[in-house]
Formats: structure tokens, C-alpha cells, sequence
């Protein structure tokens, strides 16, 4: 069992990353029928909330059905920062995150998420800031450094500690590398076998099989793994992992049923949270990761994301798996894709 407070997740738990404009509740409902242990929500900037801004605020939805649930929050300044962590207390989650590791340009280069790996001082004290602020457990998400030559997470994973996080992520890749090469886990994996260090080690960073999963779980000894661009379109990555670490067998891959199934109900949720217009115009970016693999789906998937009534989409749908009802699909590596240029994990 891994402890996070008092929070209780199963032995080496699966936890779905926060992606801005991708972690919504309707996302986080399919990733959570199909086995994530810990989910988070997209992040949540502390001046929006200060600001009482409605994207902000609405960011804030959390489900009993989701627990146990974190809520994630940025920025640079340790007074909008504690001011956030009280508002995130009233909506009640089982923990509040800290963003260090968001590398896009406004965020980074305003001196918040990835952009606060160049003052280790600085993160201290807002992290120390944060912790004051709330009764909730307190956790962080960041990256290896700033850059190849700041690769300071070793001195920050024992800083943070000190000031009282209950555990800490580690996405594999510098702030200037973003997601281009391999995620390096060695770094992460002396984190964790660091004698001083007792709170949880997640690694995140280019997980897309349940095959180098459970090669990274032997090879890294992290506690668990933090899943985010390949749960995109293919939530089953987590059922399939927890099957394959259990049993080293695969499951056999969803079927178009499966597949149109899952989709429907993310597009329902969608529809029903954000309102018709809104969740069928976010869906759009879903449809070509739920399909990939159906030979010939370009003209569905071309109806899917110009057509603006659920009835219509779901018409669609009812077509897809009249077309490809008993396609096998193969097994292969997710293809791990820069979904935007927001802040992809």
C-alpha cells in the first residue's frame, strides 16, 4: 500500500496526469472506470482564483465517484499561492498539487510551473507557503531542472520533503527539453533510493505499454507511475498496465464496441458538464485517439469533428461500428503526441 497522508492508494498505483484543457471531469470518468487510482484535475492558475475568474472556478468541479481526487494549482507569488490553497480547501479534494513542471512560455517564462526550477529557493518557500495554508496533504509535480545543466531535483526532492509535502512526481525531461527525446528516469530513480527521502516517488515521462511499465517499475523502483499523453483517447492504459503487472499477460485490446462505447459516454459527460456547443467542440480533439487504428476512418472522423448536435455524432458512431464490427486491433506502443502546445505531460 502507498500512503499519500492519509490518503491510501494499492500497491504501485496508476495516477492520470493533470493536462491543461484535457484533465476535465468527463475525461477523469473514463480514466477512472478503467482503473486510475489517483486522478488530478487540469491546473488552476492561483490568480485566477483570486480573481474569482469563472474558467478558474469552474476547474474546481470535483466527484464523489473521482475520489481520491487532487487538485492541482500554479503560480509564482507565495501569497496568491496560499490564498488558492485556502479556496481549494472549501471544495473539500484529498489533496492539492503544486505545479512546478508546466514548460510552455506563459506559464514558464512568468515565473511559475516549470519556470520556478531556476530559483530552488523561491519553490521552497512556496511550497512551505502552500503547506501553511491548508490541512490538506500537499504534493508536487515538476521536472529534473531547468536545463541540462540544472538538474537539481535531487537537492529540491529533499528540500521539499523538509517543508512538508507528502509526495512528489517527476516528469523524466528539463523545462528547456519539453517533450522532445527519451524522459530520463535515472535521475528520478536516485530520488527514490535516496536514504533520506520517505514520501512517495511517482515517475512520469513516456509510458505508452503496459510493457515498459512494468520494465520501468523493476528497473526505476518507483512507488507508482503518473500517466498522461497515452491516456488520451485510450483510457483502457490503465486496466491493461494494472493486467499486465499482475499477470505478464496482455489483455486483449478494446473492441470497436468497446472503443464507441467509452466515446459516447465522454461525449455525454462532455455535453452534459460544459454545455452542447462547448463539450462537442472540446470532444473533437478526443474522436482521432479513441479511432486510431480502423483502417480507411478518415471520412468518420472528418463528420465526427464538423458535426454540431450529440444525436448526429452519435449517429456517426452507430455507422463506425457497422463498418468495422470484428476488427482486431494489434497491439503496439501508444503514439505519444503533443496534443497543443499548452501543457501537454
Amino acid at each position: 500500500m502507498v500512503k499519500i497522508g492519509n490518503i491510501s492508494l494499492p500497491d504501485f498505483p496508476l495516477l492520470l496526469a493533470p493536462m491543461e484543457d484535457v484533465s476535465d471531469p468527463p475525461f477523469r470518468a473514463v480514466c477512472k472506470d478503467n482503473g486510475a487510482d489517483l486522478m488530478y484535475t487540469e491546473f488552476i492558475s492561483s490568480e485566477g482564483l483570486i480573481r474569482d475568474a469563472i474558467k478558474s472556478r469552474k476547474k474546481l468541479d470535483i466527484f464523489d465517484y473521482e475520489r481520491p481526487i487532487g487538485i492541482q494549482i500554479f503560480g509564482g507569488d507565495e501569497e496568491s499561492l496560499s490564498l488558492a490553497a485556502k479556496i481549494v480547501d472549501v471544495t473539500n479534494p484529498d489533496l492539492l498539487d503544486i505545479n512546478f513542471g508546466c514548460p510552455v512560455k506563459k506559464v514558464a517564462l512568468r515565473g511559475a510551473g516549470a519556470g520556478v526550477l531556476k530559483d530552488i529557493d523561491l519553490m521552497v518557500r512556496l511550497t512551505a507557503a502552500v503547506v501553511k495554508s491548508t490541512n490538506l496533504p500537499v504534493t508536487v509535480k515538476t521536472r529534473l531542472g531547468w536545463d541540462d545543466n540544472t538538474k537539481n531535483i535531487e537537492e529540491v526532492a529533499e528540500r521539499l520533503q523538509d517543508v512538508g509535502i507528502k509526495a512528489l512526481a517527476i516528469h523524466g525531461r528539463t523545462r528547456m527539453q519539453m517533450y522532445k527525446g527519451e524522459a530520463d528516469w535515472t535521475l528520478i530513480a536516485k530520488v527514490k533510493e535516496n536514504p533520506r527521502i520517505h514520501i512517495p516517488i511517482f515517475g512520469n515521462g513516456d509510458i505508452d505499454s503496459p510493457e515498459k511499465a512494468l520494465a520501468y517499475k523493476n528497473r526505476y523502483g518507483v512507488d507508482g507511475i503518473m500517466i498522461g499523453r497515452a491516456a488520451i483517447g485510450y483510457p483502457w492504459i490503465f486496466r491493461e498496465i494494472k493486467h499486465f503487472v499482475a499477470t505478464g499477460e496482455r489483455l486483449a485490446p478494446p473492441s470497436v464496441e468497446d472503443r464507441v462505447a467509452v466515446c459516447r459516454k465522454h461525449l455525454k459527460l462532455s455535453v452534459e458538464w460544459k454545455n452542447p456547443v462547448v463539450g462537442i467542440n472540446e470532444m473533437r480533439r478526443h474522436y482521432t485517439n479513441y479511432l486510431k487504428g480502423l483502417p480507411n476512418i478518415k471520412e468518420f472522423r472528418q463528420k465526427l469533428v464538423t458535426l454540431t448536435a450529440e444525436e448526429e455524432i452519435n449517429e456517426v458512431l452507430d455507422n463506425v461500428i457497422k463498418t468495422y464490427s470484428g476488427f482486431e486491433f494489434a497491439h503496439a506502443p501508444i503514439e505519444l503526441v503533443d496534443y497543443h502546445q499548452k501543457c501537454p505531460v
